[in-house]
């Protein structure tokens, strides 16, 4: 018996040792949640300082409720933030919400995105999107997310969106 719990104990480290993220992935000391992970703005003014507390400046103001951005760091109560374009700063944690949503990315700016009726590439084209419209991400299966927004709803390729994450499953 003690030789079967040895050998399933070395099956176990083996099996797990190969075992490998697309992301480097720790919890974050304040909220014990992964970071980095998406979130989105919660409110339609939101600052973002220079560092993590209000005595930093503010260097600018976002102003699009739902807007995906990126936590890459914890310190207390402050995120600090990353946006599609690869802007960073800190925002007070209660103005961010765990609601996910995306970005559609383009290859260029004339570069439509197909939204499909299911998560399959040859299933039927329900919209056309510009680069920049932005949606709520219902679920993602690694290879599709379903977005919905104002006047569409359908299957994204999850690699034209900025908000998820290569290979990620959002159920």
């Amino acid at each position: 018996m003690r030789h079967a719990i040895r050998a399933l104990s070395v099956v176990i480290l083996v099996t797990f040792a190969g075992v490998t993220t697309t992301r480097a992935e720790q919890l974050g000391t304040a909220s014990g949640l992964p970071v980095p992970r998406f979130v989105s703005l919660k409110t339609d003014k939101v600052a973002v300082r220079a560092g993590p507390n209000k005595t930093h400046e503010i260097k600018w103001l976002y102003q699009r409720v739902g807007l995906p951005v990126e936590i890459t760091a914890e310190f207390e109560n402050w995120r600090r933030i990353r946006d599609s374009d690869g802007t960073e700063g800190w925002v007070y944690h209660s103005l961010l919400s765990g609601r996910r949503t995306g970005v559609v990315a383009a290859k260029s700016k004339e570069d439509l995105v197909p939204v499909h009726q299911t998560g399959d590439a040859k299933s039927s084209v329900v919209a056309q999107l510009q680069p920049g419209v932005m949606g709520s991400v219902k679920r993602c299966d690694a290879v599709w997310c379903r977005l919905q927004g104002q006047g569409f709803d359908g299957w994204v390729q999850q690699t034209r969106l900025w908000g998820v994450y290569p290979n990620e499953r959002v159920e």
